[in-house]
This record gives C-alpha cells, sequence and structure tokens, in this order.
C-alpha cells in the first residue's frame, strides 16, 4: 500500500518519509511520528493502517538529518542508540519535519497527526505550536509544555503499567488540559507496538477506535 519518498524541509536538506496511500477520495492526512527506533516495519504498519480507514497516512524519517535509513532493534543496543538520535535531533526539529511532511500532503485535505513514545510528545507540540489536531500515545517527555496554550486539540493514551509515566505524570496531563480527552489502559509503555512484547491487543484495538473516531470528528468532519 506505501512508498518509500522524499520530503523537501525547511533546512533545504530532503528526508525520506513512508507515504500510504487510501482507496478513493481521502478523509484528510495523518502525518505519523515514530518512536526512538525509526520509520520501523511496525510504523509503516501503522501508517498503512490509517490508509486502509481512508487517511493519508506519512511517516517522516527524521533521523535521515543525522543517519539515513535508520530502524533500530527493539532491544537496549537500539534504545541507546535512538536516545542519542533524538538528543542529537531535538525537538524544534522534528517539529519543523511534521509542517514539512503536513504540507507535502496537503491536498488530501485537514491535517493531523499521531505520535507514539517520543512522537507522543512531537504530536502534542504540533497540536499547541502548529495548530494540528494530534493524537500523543504515551509520551514520557510532555511536562515541560503542558503549560502552553493549544491551538489544536490534542488526545492522550498511557497504559497504566508504564513505570516512564506514572500516575502523578498522567494527574497533570488533566490538571492542564482539562479540557482534552485523555485515557488510561490495564497496559505497559508501547502497548500499541505490534509484534513485540509491550503490544496488549485489547488495550491497542481501544485506544485505535478512539484515535479513528477523534479523526473523524477533527478532519473528515471538518472538510
Amino acid at each position: 500500500m506505501g512508498q518509500h519518498i522524499n520530503i523537501p524541509t525547511s533546512r533545504t536538506q530532503c528526508i525520506g518519509g513512508y507515504l500510504a496511500q487510501p482507496q478513493g477520495k481521502p478523509k484528510g492526512g495523518i502525518v505519523v511520528i515514530q518512536e526512538i527506533f525509526g520509520v520501523t516495519a511496525h510504523i509503516r504498519r501503522v501508517a498503512d493502517g490509517f490508509a486502509g480507514h481512508g487517511y493519508v497516512a506519512i511517516a517522516p524519517a527524521f533521523f535521515d538529518h543525522l543517519e539515513s535509513g535508520v530502524e533500530l532493534a527493539y532491544d537496549q543496543a537500539g534504545m541507546n542508540k535512538g536516545r542519542q538520535l533524538i538528543g542529537e535531533l531535538g525537538l524544534e526539529r522534528a517539529l519543523e519535519d511534521v509542517a514539512s511532511a503536513a504540507e507535502s500532503i496537503a491536498s488530501a485535505g485537514r491535517i493531523g497527526t499521531v505520535g507514539y513514545c517520543w512522537g507522543g510528545t512531537v504530536a502534542l507540540l504540533a497540536a499547541l505550536r502548529l495548530g494540528l489536531p494530534s493524537v500523543s500515545y504515551y509520551g514520557a517527555r510532555n511536562l515541560p509544555f503542558l503549560h502552553e496554550t493549544p491551538r489544536a486539540p490534542v488526545m492522550f493514551h498511557f497504559g497504566e503499567k508504564d513505570r516512564s509515566i506514572p500516575p502523578e505524570m498522567v494527574a497533570k496531563h488533566r490538571e492542564a488540559l482539562p479540557q482534552m480527552e485523555l485515557f488510561t489502559y490495564p497496559a505497559d509503555h508501547a502497548f500499541n507496538r505490534d509484534g513485540s512484547a509491550p503490544y496488549h491487543e485489547a488495550s491497542a484495538k481501544l485506544a485505535l477506535q478512539r484515535t479513528l473516531a477523534f479523526f473523524d470528528r477533527q478532519l473528515a468532519g471538518a472538510a
């Protein structure tokens, strides 16, 4: 369903991306924002899934600014390398890339974002600063930005067994952004990542159902 493309960015450098197209007229467009592991087979499946539900989906390869074709393993070495790369990349440059990716699929209609882990925080920033309706899955780096005034709605998904995001952190989201939808699940961090140990099928399916309803309201319903 998908294809690899180049995305022009604001820094005169193209980065790669994975583009998945729906059949028929799109409901809108979704920028799929990776975890710290790159545009992996899982992230490509996520993009394909949104395309299957009627959206143009694009997953930018943010790490191409630093190294091309990064796809890391879900092990300690992969985590260490991923953390190094996001530290070098920075959130500001990632947000610029989200804006570039959104512009590249603007013909799809209204654009939103969905992000996972590190990408969950980038998705939050896309709602806060870019005005893109966004869904943030288990973003452990969200707290420094919760004081900002949102320019678009954001939905949050958290795992109740996620030690990187304890209940008091989740509570701060509710306190800072009480107008936004927030859901918790009996699952660990990365519960949406199929094919890996943290995957929790029931939670992933329910979160996706809520995510699709959000995008149907914010993107398709706003067309």
